[in-house]
């Protein structure tokens, strides 16, 4: 089974999973101050390196995607697997709305 169809799945059945399990928007704001703010900046949308992606106003889904693709291993960055790997299934969808819920720079919502 290759990368794209493991990564395809896996967005399926956390799909599923984030429709099931309502989002802690303060649980996710205390892994996102904790973990996240050092390099993605205290607001999440001014990265300490312009190569770092700016978090605030991000799709829920596609975070939630990015993280476990981290923790499978199908996304590279060391850093950021060592981040992501020991999170739940619930702290991913916690983290990843609560970026959702912060005002970013995405000039267009669904």
């Amino acid at each position: 089974m290759n990368s794209f169809v493991k990564l395809a799945s896996a967005a399926a059945l956390f799909a599923v999973a984030l429709a099931a399990h309502a989002a802690d928007l303060q649980a996710g704001q205390k892994i996102a101050d904790a973990q996240c703010a050092a390099c993605h900046g205290k607001d999440f949308k001014s990265p300490i390196d312009p190569s770092y992606p700016k978090l605030a106003g991000q799709y829920a889904d596609y975070l939630a995607q990015t993280l476990i693709a981290y923790q499978r291993g199908d996304r590279k960055n060391p850093i950021m697997a060592g981040l992501a790997k020991p999170l739940s299934r619930q702290d991913i969808i916690n983290l990843s709305a609560y970026f959702e819920s912060l005002p970013g720079p995405l000039s267009h919502r669904r």
